[in-house]
């Protein structure tokens, strides 16, 4: 997917209220940007961040930028858009090309289950039982090459995890899918350290027959692209 209008590159002076950060762009300009990640942004929103912004004329729009890239400055980046993952994975999966998730019928997203839940992908199949597939965005890593799942406690990640097994208890199949929003990690875990119950719901899931994907990205400040699967390193639940 490639960005609207070309992104612009400055450096991050603070990230505050979770969804607004002030950086200075290159041309001096000092400027607010919209953060589109509730997430804690663990090891991506120090001052001194490079970073790239996508501006928009959209009259509707209170602020001018929206943040879209952490830039490690090693020819490696971060996508820190969490709203991106999902239409780029609904593309993908329409064009059939995510891996283990080609056949099906038809798509659907947002449909409600479990507990006041909506599944991000509902694929259906006549005849077939039902895929669902949650999607997190991915984008701590503490060790090189090593992504990690998630940067903060989540009890809505653990539903989430505990609601697809109840589908597969159900007959249905499952799928938890971590988008993996760097091009520096080769694998990922779950960061047990940060929210263990998270990592038990996980394991749990997986013995009743949740599968895990977990897909890398092409990220350049002109776009952003699904790429590969990686190695899914199984988290110290103990």
């Amino acid at each position: 997917m490639r960005f609207q209008t070309p992104l612009v590159p400055g450096i991050l002076i603070r990230r505050y209220k979770r969804f607004l950060a002030d950086v200075i762009l290159d041309d001096g300009r000092e400027v607010t940007a919209h953060c589109a990640n509730p997430g804690s942004m663990m090891g991506l929103a120090a001052e001194g961040t490079r970073v790239w912004l996508e501006p928009n004329d959209d009259p509707k729009r209170k602020l001018k930028f929206g943040w879209r890239l952490v830039d490690h400055e090693n020819g490696h980046f971060t996508g820190v858009d969490t709203s991106l993952p999902n239409r780029m994975l609904r593309v993908a999966l329409e064009q059939k090309q995510v891996p283990g998730l080609n056949t099906f019928g038809s798509l659907r997203a947002e449909v409600p289950y479990g507990e006041k839940s909506r599944i991000d992908f509902l694929l259906s199949t006549d005849g077939q039982p039902d895929i669902y597939v949650e999607v997190k965005s991915v984008t701590l890593s503490r060790r090189p090459g090593l992504a990690e799942f998630p940067d903060s406690v989540t009890a809505r990640g653990t539903k989430h995890l505990n609601e697809l097994a109840a589908m597969v208890n159900q007959g249905h199949r499952a799928v938890m899918l971590y988008l993996v929003q760097r091009t520096d990690c080769a694998h990922m875990t779950l960061a047990s350290d940060i929210d263990a119950r998270y990592a038990q719901a996980w394991h749990a899931a997986t013995l009743a027959g949740v599968e895990t994907l977990a897909l890398d990205c092409q990220i350049t400040p002109e776009s952003v692209s699904l790429g590969k699967p990686i190695q899914m390193i199984a988290p110290d639940t103990e």
